[in-house]
């Protein structure tokens, strides 16, 4: 399993450079703060899954009103043709169906609260229909990609951060952010359709794709044109609305269909507070490694040897500066959110590098915490491609994040 050999990678290469630190720069402080940063880490991954019970419960309890209500059959035949070729193993009106559509949603939309769990939910779905439960189906390695690639038209939480900052344009990485995202899911889509033998051109998946770029391109150019401030009340907004207008959508169809909705609801919430539970050892683990990794103090030293390898080809060095947050934003979201402020402030929120900064941070997703997250909740040990499937999905949005980034800054 590609994971146990990169969670093991985590903890040696944090030792080996430690030991380096301490023999000769006499840093003594180096192993103190791993082992702070340890159980740190471990405390941080049970608080996360703890506060992932409520979020859970509440997704997991409307998904099944939903479902009894007639939710499913009525989106399959919106995507059905779409999802038919590039889920070929989810059968026709299937509950994962639903449960995918709402999770790439959430993601599209920067909901992550209800991202999460909507996630859970299709990856049990998909579960239920793999033939081999402790090896990853291709349905789950192609949603997993997906998911893990982080296309968002609306970063919020990017833009709330660089508001807080006083940058003066704060919505400028707005649309090379969308881009950079762009590349990454093309990259892990067409990775993932390569390997399953998918054909991408097929008539009906490009009319599918064009009309999502399509609208994708439309929303961006729409609230591209807004000000700062308007940008930020419409976007709130409009995710807020769609959120709660499914809510409503899911309760009428109960009603419709005349099941007893407060009962059902409670029937799926108890799922999500049993999935909650069995996710913190996965959880945990990773954290913890990543944490250790971190604080060994490994980045610093990656980021020189990339800034050297890239001053063979160029003298464009300019982005190595915000590598940092790139590199880091799969590994951990806090930890890439953190080195986003610390970049900022040290360059400036709207310089170059400042801007780099941001764009990195949404240019990709927490892929190993996804994927242990949500393979940890299914009991999968055998993840195939799934990991190299979402490092490439990253790779290229940091390649198109540095595109972005000086077409629009340098």
């Amino acid at each position: 399993m590609a994971l146990n050999y990169i969670w093991v990678g985590f903890f040696i290469v944090a030792f080996i450079v430690a030991l380096i630190r301490l023999a000769i720069f006499h840093d003594a402080s180096v192993f103190p703060d791993m082992m702070k940063a340890s159980f740190d880490s471990a405390k941080t991954g049970f608080e996360l899954s703890i506060g992932l019970t409520g979020v859970m419960t509440l997704w997991l309890g409307l998904m099944r009103i939903g479902e009894r209500g007639g939710a499913i059959p009525i989106i399959s035949r919106v995507v059905g043709p779409f999802f038919a070729r590039l889920f070929p193993e989810i059968p026709r009106n299937h509950p994962a169906t639903g449960s995918i559509i709402m999770n790439f949603s959430a993601n599209i939309l920067g909901l992550d609260n209800a991202a999460t769990p909507l996630g859970l939910k299709a990856m049990k779905d998909l579960q239920e229909i793999n033939p081999n439960k402790e090896v990853a189906s291709n349905a789950q390695i192609m949603f997993l990609v997906l998911n893990a690639s982080g296309l968002t038209i609306i970063p919020l939480s990017i833009l709330a951060d660089r508001v807080t900052m006083g940058s003066v344009n704060p919505t400028s990485i707005f649309l090379p952010t969308l881009i950079a995202t762009s590349f990454s899911t093309l990259a892990g889509l067409i990775y993932v359709c390569i390997r399953q033998k998918i054909n991408l051109l097929d008539p009906v998946l490009l009319g599918y794709m064009f009309g999502i770029v399509g609208l994708i391109g439309i929303s961006v150019w729409y609230f591209n044109s807004l000000p700062e401030a308007e940008l930020q009340r419409q976007s709130l907004l409009f995710s807020s609305f769609i959120i709660l207008t499914i809510i409503i959508f899911f309760i009428t169809l109960g009603l419709r269909a005349r099941i007893p909705i407060f009962e059902t609801f409670i029937e799926g919430a108890k799922e999500g507070f049993e999935t909650a539970v069995k996710i913190i050892p996965y959880l945990v683990a990773f954290l913890v490694a990543i944490g250790i990794f971190r604080s060994s103090g490994a980045l610093p030293y990656i980021i020189e040897g990339i800034r050297w390898t890239v001053s063979l080809f160029t003298e464009r060095t300019e982005f190595v500066d915000a590598l940092p947050v790139g590199i880091m934003k799969p590994l951990s979201g806090a930890g890439a959110r953190g080195m986003m402020i610390d970049i900022s402030k040290t360059f400036g929120v709207d310089s170059f590098v400042g801007n780099m900064a941001s764009i990195f941070r949404g240019c990709a997703e927490t892929t190993f915490y996804i994927l242990a997250l949500y393979f940890g909740s299914v009991n999968i040990r055998r993840t195939r491609y799934a990991v190299s499937g979402g490092l490439i999905a990253d790779l290229f949005g940091i390649l198109g994040g540095i595109f972005a980034g000086y077409l629009f800054f340098f």
